[in-house]
């Protein structure tokens, strides 16, 4: 309050005080609900980055096709082949096909095979399709960014005396898979026979069959091969348990490695690839 004299008196001057404070109250009141909301709106933003940039991120999808005789039906992708792709592209979507068929020769596979003198004239059936249905249903109208065809066959050709045309069959049909699928940046690889037959007593083209195997595999810039010595039971054209384990991480390591080697992971579908198998 003013005294007659114009000045504030102590009641007046109290009041004033009073006010004062609790204005700068209010003030640092306002500054700090401010920051709490700035604080929290930061944090959600923040989040909401993260999100939108994980959810940009493109998923790549790698497909597996695998296919062969007896050694491949025995194997089974999930006990080892499957994690270990699974653990190697991490976060991207995999997709493993398996059609095999014990004592089968490659030309049930190869549309345009080559026969030996033992197969002519026989009925050949083919399995290729009933593969290749596989793989359809199994990628319902995706397109793999990535796609590797394991390949684990040879013994019923090298017991047929089919070796001196297994390199042309094997050739033909990596080459007749890229083709149905439009992708000639296929990946290939291939199981070598074991040592079983090295004597060629059992099947007289057993080493051939081996020769030929590798000799496709290391033609092609996209093409390996694994070494299935010393899985197989003693005396035995088959593997043991462990073995098929061992072979399908190995199937695994070198699919991975072509992947990578081959810088596809990353990029789209090539279709001009040179590398066509034929």
């Amino acid at each position: 309050m003013l005294t007659k004299k114009g000045r504030l008196g102590f009641p007046g001057l109290l009041i004033l005080m009073v006010g004062e404070f609790r204005r700068t109250r209010m003030i640092k009141r306002r500054i700090q609900y401010q920051g709490t909301f700035f604080a929290i709106f930061m944090i959600l933003f923040s989040g909401v980055f993260t999100l939108s940039s994980a959810d940009s991120r493109v998923k790549k999808v790698h497909l597996f096709i695998l296919s062969g005789q007896s050694n491949m039906v025995f194997l089974n992708p999930n006990r080892s082949f499957t994690p270990s792709v699974t653990k190697a592209f991490s976060g991207d979507e995999i997709i493993v096909v398996k059609s095999a068929l014990a004592h089968q020769p490659i030309s049930r596979w190869y549309k345009k095979r080559k026969l030996s003198k033992g197969e002519e004239g026989k009925n050949i059936c083919n399995l290729y399709d009933r593969l290749m249905t596989k793989v359809k249903v199994a990628i319902n109208g995706k397109t793999p960014s990535t796609i590797t065809f394991v390949w684990m066959q040879g013994e019923a050709d090298a017991q047929e005396k089919s070796g001196d045309v297994y390199a042309a069959n094997l050739k033909g049909l990596i080459g007749q898979l890229r083709e149905d699928l439009t992708r000639k940046d296929i990946n290939f690889v291939v199981g070598r026979l074991s040592d079983f037959g090295n004597d060629n007593k059992i099947c007289p083209h057993w080493t051939l069959v081996r020769q030929a195997q590798v000799e496709v595999a290391e033609s092609d810039p996209r093409g390996a091969w694994v070494d299935t010595d010393g899985l197989n039971i003693p005396n035995d054209v088959h593997y043991t348990e462990e073995g098929y384990t061992i072979l399908g991480e190995r199937f695994a390591a070198k699919s991975i490695d072509l992947i990578k080697k081959n810088n596809i992971a990353n990029k789209k579908p090539n279709k001009t690839d040179p590398g066509d198998g034929k």
